[in-house]
């Protein structure tokens, strides 16, 4: 079971679309959120809080962004033996199958084509625990 206080790290370069999966993340019953607006920003993020009782449990991603896209950073995180497990979501425009199969082979969890709805946030987010447990 998610519990209220899971850990996410929201990545975008747009403030208003960090500020609206903050929001909706609320909606769905969560209520602590960290962010950042670029996998390169993200990455620093991600050490830092690894290095405290509170560490990421969560992450949530754009594709496009600039310094480092979220491609990228999904990469440099499974890179990391300590990141291989964490849940990592795509929530991006991008919704050619190439980019969606190099997310996949490349160890996303779950992955959702912009537009989307608080339910299917939901569901996704779900899905990628559920997911991360079997593998465990």
């Amino acid at each position: 079971m998610l519990k209220p206080t899971t850990k996410f790290l929201i990545v975008d370069d747009s403030l208003v679309t960090r500020k609206m999966h903050k929001n909706t993340l609320i909606r769905i019953g969560f209520n602590n959120f960290v962010d950042a607006a670029d996998g390169e920003e993200a990455f620093k993020v991600l050490l830092d809080c690894a290095k405290t009782s509170a560490p990421i449990e969560f992450i949530i991603s754009d594709w496009n962004m600039p310094n480092m896209l979220g491609i990228d950073f999904l990469k440099k995180c499974r890179a990391e033996k300590s990141f291989q497990a964490l849940p990592f979501l795509f929530i991006t425009v991008e919704s050619e199958p190439s980019q969606i199969l190099e997310a996949g082979l490349a160890g996303v969890t779950e992955y959702l084509v912009k537009p989307f709805n608080s339910d299917t946030l939901k569901i996704k987010i779900e899905n990628a625990f559920k997911k991360i447990n079997k593998l465990s």
